[in-house]
């Protein structure tokens, strides 16, 4: 078991995937959920404000944005995935958390192509794109409580707790 453990840190392509300990994966999941959150956003504030254009022509811009940014997570999350011991608890995981994370940008894409056929002047969202948005984040929601038990629980791509102990120890200061 330790040494699927250690084949679980470490990286498969340090240059693609990030170094030991310091995977690229959680970085680049930012830009889906940052966008994907603020489309829900925009949608909402389209169906209060007075002039609701720009709104959502904004989340549209914003669900582009979070599906290309999905796709590069997804490219490197593909990577981690493939550290992992087939088999495992913590693989099995990992193909769950990847499965959800294609429904969700699938259902990103849907919506952005729906929005942009419905888009027929500057209205607001239709409560139907909203919805699919509404429900595509809880899915992602799910997914992302499965990405942190790979990390914090399986402690897939996380250094070992000897390195981690380095941060915990006190500089001896002589006067």
């Amino acid at each position: 078991m330790t040494n699927e453990l250690e084949q679980a840190k470490q990286p498969v392509s340090a240059v693609l995937a990030g170094p030991y300990g310091h995977p690229f994966h959680p970085i680049l999941v930012t830009v889906p959920i940052g966008a994907w959150v603020s489309s829900l956003v925009f949608d909402i504030g389209s169906l209060i404000v007075d002039d609701p254009g720009f709104l959502a022509r904004g989340s549209v811009w914003l669900i582009a944005i979070g599906v290309v940014g999905a796709l590069a997570a997804a490219l490197i999350g593909t990577l981690d995935l493939l550290a992992i011991p087939k088999g495992t608890r913590a693989f099995r995981t990992g193909l769950t958390h990847m499965s959800l994370n294609l429904v969700v940008t699938a259902a990103y894409v849907v919506g952005f192509f729906w929005r942009r056929a419905a888009s027929d002047g500057p209205g607001p969202v239709g409560i139907g794109p909203l919805v699919l948005s509404a429900a595509a984040l809880v899915v992602l929601g799910a997914s992302g409580y499965l990405g942190g038990k790979l990390a914090y629980h399986y402690g897939v791509r996380v250094a070992a707790e000897s390195t981690q102990a380095q941060g915990y120890t006190t500089r001896q200061h002589t006067a």
